[in-house]
């Protein structure tokens, strides 16, 4: 059994070392990341040049989302399809947690039939499902629609949206 004394210096040893280990933290984080006083400019210790000064800045082209989408490829779409069919589907009068998808392109906005779970902030975006509507949504939903219910961050690449919004254009049989 451990007598008193012992158990004391094991104990003082253990808490000697833990605050070592601590102390050791605390200076190691002060001298790799000093402290940044309000009104200081620190600048970079080190530059390396990389040969690239930005003056020659890579211009972005933007491009018609008409012309994108006269490209698109149909046949991408049920893959991409796949993102959405957690709540949509594209069968005539199947909604799920959202409204059936058949037949959307050129539909009135907010008339799929027996769902009733609309917000109403789409008919106030937009009228009908134009390509160009649906590209718009299908890209920042809150944004084009500032109070949807869907709850979906969108498509990034302008060519996914096309490719799925000319899929859902033949799913009108």
């Amino acid at each position: 059994m451990l007598d008193t004394m012992t158990f004391t210096k094991l104990l003082g040893g253990f808490c000697g070392a833990f605050l070592i280990f601590l102390l050791g933290g605390f200076f190691a984080e002060f001298i790799y990341h000093p402290p940044k006083h309000h009104g200081d400019d620190h600048h970079q210790a080190y530059t390396i040049d990389t040969g690239d000064d930005g003056a020659e800045a890579e211009e972005v082209v933007e491009v018609a989302f008409a012309d994108v989408y006269a490209a698109a490829d149909p046949s991408e779409g049920p893959k991409l399809f796949r993102k959405c069919s957690a709540c949509h589907k594209v069968e005539a009068g199947a909604n799920a947690a959202g409204p059936y998808l058949h037949n959307v392109v050129g539909r009135e906005v907010g008339t799929a039939s027996g769902f009733s779970a609309y917000s109403g902030a789409l008919s106030e975006a937009a009228d009908v499902w134009t390509p160009e509507a649906l590209n718009a949504f299908l890209e920042n939903p809150k944004g084009f629609a500032s109070g949807t219910t869907m709850n979906f961050a969108g498509f990034d690449d302008v060519e996914d949206r096309a490719n799925i919004i000319a899929w859902l254009a033949t799913q009108n049989q």
